[in-house]
């Protein structure tokens, strides 16, 4: 059975090798290439857009593709929108895991907000250390916030997005540990985070952090995200792919291929 996994996530990762080794699936992982050096992959992959919802239709009809699993990040819309259009158009059953969202916490302290822009805004008139921890692309939002001093942590360099003038840049991916997000927290003096509502275990040790040093988060709600079968996880969704496997065999005796 040919599989395409829609990536970029940790539970991305998890799928591939768990069906790296099995014969009865041929897979291949697509990546969006927003990071100039993705990790490899056991399985192969594939980088960069489909072009639109056409694009990705053509895509899935040439590799004579029987089942996509959407494993991209909570906050990419845009591609989970195309592959619900397109798996419908094509009759391709579609799974995808939706990592569940961060939940406050006894001792946390959380500003929601609907955008990145709105989280600018809530970071007030007073000049404050923000640590930001978004992608690079949502850094461009707080240089019309030039008071604040901001540390952001990212993957890759912003390249040509407009920064705001006081900023300092981390390039790290996660995991990180706790101990070591507390540290970081208290070394920059850090008043307030910035983050996305990610969900998952990979970066949750910041918001432990700010929850034992009592610093603030501005939390960045996550957009409406179509889905196809909702599934938990890597291991969910390899069940339902031996579901859809299994059916599949059936149909090609019953027709008696």
């Amino acid at each position: 059975m040919r599989v395409l996994i829609l990536g970029g996530t940790t539970e991305a990762s998890e799928l591939a090798h768990l069906l790296a080794d099995d014969r009865r699936f041929e897979v291949t992982l697509s990546l969006a290439g927003r990071t100039s050096n993705p990790r490899m992959q056991p399985v192969p992959m594939r980088i960069g857009g489909f072009g639109g919802v056409d694009g990705l239709v053509a895509w899935l009809a040439r590799g004579e593709i029987e089942a996509v699993i959407d494993a991209t990040h909570p906050y990419a819309d845009q591609i989970s929108s195309h592959a619900v259009a397109a798996c419908r158009q094509l009759a391709i059953p579609l799974a995808s895991i939706t990592r569940p969202v961060w939940q406050p916490q006894p001792g946390d302290r959380w500003l929601t907000v609907a955008s990145t822009e709105a989280a600018a805004d809530a970071l007030g008139p007073e000049s404050r250390r923000v640590f930001l921890s978004l992608g690079r692309t949502e850094l461009g939002a707080f240089a019309t916030r030039p008071h604040h001093h901001y540390v952001a942590r990212t993957v890759d360099p912003p390249k040509d997005i407009a920064l705001p003038p006081d900023i300092r840049l981390l390039l790290d991916r996660g995991p990180f540990d706790r101990r070591a997000e507390t540290a970081l927290l208290r070394q920059e003096k850090i008043d307030v985070l910035v983050s996305k509502n990610s969900g998952g275990a990979a970066t949750y040790t910041k918001i432990e952090a700010t929850r034992e040093l009592g610093v603030p988060v501005v939390m960045i709600t996550r957009p409406h995200k179509p889905c196809g079968q909702a599934v938990q996880n890597a291991e969910a969704a390899v069940t339902w792919l031996e579901q859809r496997f299994a059916h599949r065999a059936t149909s090609c005796s019953t027709r008696g291929v």
